[in-house]
């Protein structure tokens, strides 16, 4: 059995919870980062910090998730205005072009566009579905600032979305050969 100063890793109902969350989390994780090796990197983090306080840990969900929160915001103001978030060519290629994978990465590319805080409200409160208040004990704010985040968010969405996508040569920006 290997220990970390806190509890067993080979708990077995900190691995229950794990095998159970872990998709949810990584989803969350990817949402907040949009990236894939991000969103693993965060959620690991994050369970390394519940697994040492596991036995301490009344709401695993909820710490989890604040935890991702402030690594992820953490990371971002370490790196500051290096991060440069860009339209990438996927490593594998896309199924068929149907209008649900299309909206869905247009959403996510218009999510990468928006500042840290108002995308991590934006998840929590609508994708996650969490309640303002408990969006709010996640990231550590009030819930007033959950809710002006979330309106200023929708708003950029909303813009985002709506703008004409810029040309390049050959079609649009972004666009799947």
């Amino acid at each position: 059995m290997v220990t970390t100063g806190g509890p067993a890793v080979d708990d077995p109902e900190f691995r229950e919870f794990v095998e159970v969350r872990y998709a949810d989390l990584l989803r969350t994780a990817y949402l907040l980062t949009g990236s894939r090796d991000a969103a693993q990197d965060l959620v690991h983090e994050a369970l390394l910090k519940v697994m040492r306080h596991w036995r301490r840990v009344e709401e695993p969900m909820a710490y989890v998730r604040r935890a991702m929160v402030n690594e992820r915001t953490s990371r971002w103001r370490r790196l500051g205005l290096r991060e440069l978030l860009t339209a990438t060519v996927p490593d594998r290629a896309a199924p068929d072009s149907t209008d649900g994978l299309a909206i869905r990465d247009e959403l996510l590319a218009a999510l990468d566009r928006l500042p840290v805080r108002m995308r991590t409200v934006l998840v929590l409160r609508y994708w996650e579905d969490l309640p303002e208040a408990e969006v709010a004990a996640a990231m550590g704010c009030s819930v007033g600032t959950v809710k002006s985040q979330a309106a200023r968010g929708l708003a950029r969405l909303r813009e985002v979305l709506a703008a004409p996508r810029p040309r390049v040569a050959g079609g649009l920006l972004g666009e799947r050969a």
